[in-house]
């Protein structure tokens, strides 16, 4: 192993002095891990080397094992068989306190930071510099400082993580990782609530990480990424190795790789028919359940026979658009007029009788009830068709589900099957068949196909597209940028409660990304022109 000297005066490498990278030429590798949940095996004799100076890619769906795989790496969970070693040394990791201390370090996709500490707090705490029981926060700001400078962070080590934007606090999260100086760095979905900017900026940073050589894994869904950065490619598929790639793999190839068939990974559609104003928002002002002003004064229509995405990072008013529509969110300004009716403090009982569908973020806690059956959830929304007197038609019900199930082509073992048991994709496949199983004058769509495989996201795409083409007004909420310019006829940009702008689907990636920062489309546009 080659390695640079570093200090450990009062408490080693948060300590004083400058500190040059440690490098190391010693492969780490996992062979043969297995992990079983019950009867679900999450790892299946996975395999997999992390080579210093390489960025190794670990691409699969949601739910296909990928940070089950990181979780043992990083001692938060412990394998069933397998083992892991670097070099031809074996390491027993049962905690993380033991994988930081082997050189492992890990950015999670939901950061451990405490809010209300500074950058400086959070970089020491579990390894609190310092003698006689003091904390040196001193060289804590040292740190942050150099890390900062040498990797072009651009942190401040005295602001409270709570006032950071969220791809300045995953710097913070990188931050953490290298002060322990980690050789190999683990990057579990790091992209999900950045900017295309902020994702950038990330890469150059992985580059940087790679090129000083240490080892980098990357676990993604998102195949655009994985081409942008990948030096190696593993694609795992329900808990196997499944195939390993080339950076020059196409989109196209990598995406059959996941799914195991060929995939058309663009939407087929005509131009909008559109019908006219069917949504109206003026004024619409939204409050949380805390009393929080999150959708400020929004103005937006939504026509008939056209897709409007609302983009922008998550946590800027997007969902809660979504819920005051249906009526689960108090609206305390503003107006909302569906098809010339006010429903803006309508209940859900009313919104869905006017015609709204709903499909909402959270499929497993709003979507549907996991422990009825398919055809049980399948006619959730019309009690009135499916009961006579308050006992259940049986046979009426039994029928939609077998041509729902048809229609949308749910993989399922029958209908009685408990709808707990499908796959993420059949599951959402299951909301979206009972909502689009009456007339609709507005359909919402709160991240249609969050941890869907690309298989499913075909499938659901095109449905939203015939809705679209029968003259519904289609409102999508989604942070996948490439589903937004794939489905949008018109894209809205939220930030900070407001709308920033609303631009054609064809406006460049890089105005998208301004405008997702706050900046408003002129200014968008007039600065990447200038870049």
């Amino acid at each position: 192993m080659a390695t640079s000297s570093k200090p450990t005066a009062n408490g080693g490498p948060l300590s004083g002095g400058h500190v040059t990278a440690t490098v190391t030429d010693q492969v780490l590798r996992l062979e043969g891990i297995t992990k079983r949940f019950g009867a679900l095996t999450a790892n299946d004799s996975i395999t997999v080397d992390l080579v210093p100076g390489r960025i190794h890619c670990l691409l699969g769906e949601n739910g296909a094992g990928k940070s089950t795989l990181m979780n043992i790496l990083y001692g938060l969970l412990e394998a069933d068989d397998g083992t892991i070693s670097i070099g031809d040394r074996e390491l027993h990791l049962t905690s993380s306190k033991k994988a930081m201390a082997a050189g492992i370090g890990m950015v999670h996709q939901h950061f451990m930071l405490i809010p209300v500490f500074t950058v400086a707090e959070n970089l020491v705490l579990g390894r609190e510099p310092g003698s006689f029981g003091l904390l040196d926060l001193g060289a804590a700001r040292k740190k942050v400082r150099e890390l900062s400078d040498r990797y072009k962070l651009d942190v401040d080590p005295d602001a409270l993580v709570e006032n950071l934007p969220v791809g300045v606090q995953q710097r913070v999260e990188i931050l953490k990782a290298l002060a322990n100086d980690a050789h190999y760095l683990v990057f579990d979905e790091p992209t999900a609530v950045l900017t295309p900017q902020e994702i950038d900026e990330l890469m150059e940073i992985m580059r940087a990480l790679r090129d000083e050589g240490r080892a980098i894994c990357f676990i993604t869904h998102k195949l655009r990424e994985v081409r942008a950065v990948a030096d190696d490619i593993t694609v795992i598929r329900r808990g196997k190795v499944v195939g390993r790639a080339e950076p020059s793999a196409s989109e196209s190839e990598l995406a059959e790789l996941m799914v195991g068939r060929a995939v058309n990974l663009k939407v087929d559609k005509d131009q909008p028919q559109r019908s006219g104003e069917r949504l109206v928002l003026e004024g619409f002002t939204v409050a949380d359940h805390a009393g929080h002003i999150v959708v400020d004064h929004l103005d937006l229509t939504v026509e008939g026979g056209e897709v409007l995405c609302v983009a922008g990072v998550q946590g800027n008013g997007q969902s809660e658009l979504a819920a005051a529509l249906l009526g689960t969110l108090p609206v305390v300004a503003g107006t909302a007029t569906l098809d010339g009716v006010d429903i803006t403090h309508a209940p859900p009982k009313q919104t869905i009788a006017a015609g709204l569908g709903f499909v909402p973020e959270d499929r497993q806690r709003d979507g549907f009830v996991g422990d009825f059956s398919i055809a049980e959830n399948l006619v959730l929304n019309r009690p009135q068709e499916f009961a006579n007197s308050g006992n259940l038609k049986l046979k009426d019900i039994s029928r939609n589900a077998k041509e729902r199930i048809e229609e949308f082509d749910i993989r399922t073992s029958g209908e009685d099957q408990f709808v707990k048991a499908l796959s993420g994709g059949n599951q959402q496949k299951v909301v979206l068949a009972r909502e689009l199983s009456r007339p609709l004058s507005l359909l919402i769509a709160n991240q249609p196909t969050r941890g869907v495989d690309v298989g499913a996201i075909e499938f659901l795409h095109k449905r939203i597209i015939e809705e679209r083409d029968r003259g519904t007004a289609v409102l999508i909420v989604s942070t996948e940028l490439d589903e937004v310019e794939s489905l949008a006829d018109r894209i809205a940009v939220m930030y900070r409660g407001g709308i920033v702008g609303v631009v054609p689907p064809d406006t460049p990636r890089e105005v998208l990304g301004l405008m997702m920062a706050g900046i408003r489309q002129d200014e968008g546009t007039e600065e990447a022109s200038d870049d």
